[in-house]
């Protein structure tokens, strides 16, 4: 399967370090090898970089790896493919515009023969992964003439991943620039960091950082992916059908699917 990043802040933020850790594992110390992808929202922007080649070796991944490019939510993705070739177009995170915003997706799973709901937002790509975010867009412009409440999106955004997860793994991370809504069905795990910060060891390469020396005492930033991505630190670990909303790197909404 895939692996997943996300990145939660209450200040423009850099995921150069993580970003180190996780792009290893895109072929060197993981299989992930047909392809990546980083989405970084900036105010009512989306900076997106995508690449069918593998992360660990990607002259666009080393751009990544060592330009700050800072954001308060961002989604990352390495893919080990299963449904779809190794092409640029089924590279995630996917993209669609949707009530004035841009909206971007990324999945860790596979489903089986999945079909989207009829609507105007249609794959472009072979992924099923792509094939359920238009589903989730289709399902949410078909009922919402305007952008709703957040707890009334909630609700309709976790029904749909009810839905999905009966039919397979189904993690995945998506943002409209405001939050980022985080779901695990098999493996996924977070950690927050605030102050005091203190020094982080990756598990992947030999890199480390003290972060005290990076930040101020009011940052929080939270770092979700599909497995700790530091040997040195204590990160929580998702429960089976938990989701979570985030928002300036802290908690906004939490529940489970329900079934």
């Amino acid at each position: 399967m895939c692996e997943l990043m996300g990145m939660s802040a209450n200040v423009p933020t850099d995921i150069c370090f993580s970003f180190s850790g996780l792009m290893q594992r895109g072929g060197r110390t993981g299989p992930h090898c047909d392809g990546w992808g980083v989405a970084f929202y900036e105010g009512g922007g989306l900076r997106c970089f995508h690449d069918p080649q593998p992360c660990h070796s990607s002259a666009i991944a080393q751009l990544i790896e060592s330009y700050p490019i800072k954001s308060e939510n961002v989604i990352c993705h390495i893919r080990q493919a299963n449904v779809g070739r190794v092409s640029l177009a089924n590279t995630h995170p996917f993209s669609r515009e949707l009530w004035g915003q841009y909206w971007s997706f990324a999945h860790n799973g596979q489903m089986q023969a999945f079909s989207p709901q009829a609507g105007p937002f249609q794959p472009v790509g072979s992924t099923d992964s792509e094939a359920i975010f238009c589903d989730l867009l289709n399902r949410l412009r078909a009922r919402f003439e305007q952008r709703p409440a957040l707890a009334e999106l909630m609700d309709c955004i976790t029904a749909a991943c009810t839905e999905y997860a009966e039919q397979g793994v189904c993690n995945l991370l998506i943002s409209n620039g405001e939050w980022l809504f985080t779901l695990c069905t098999s493996k996924l795990a977070w950690i927050t960091r605030r102050a005091p910060f203190g020094p982080a060891q990756l598990s992947d390469v030999e890199l480390a950082v003290d972060f005290k020396e990076h930040t101020t005492p009011n940052d929080v930033v939270t770092v979700i992916a599909t497995a700790p991505l530091t040997s040195n630190e204590t990160w929580q670990l998702y429960a089976t059908g938990e989701w979570r909303v985030w928002q300036g790197g802290e908690t906004l909404l939490q529940g489970r699917l329900a079934g």
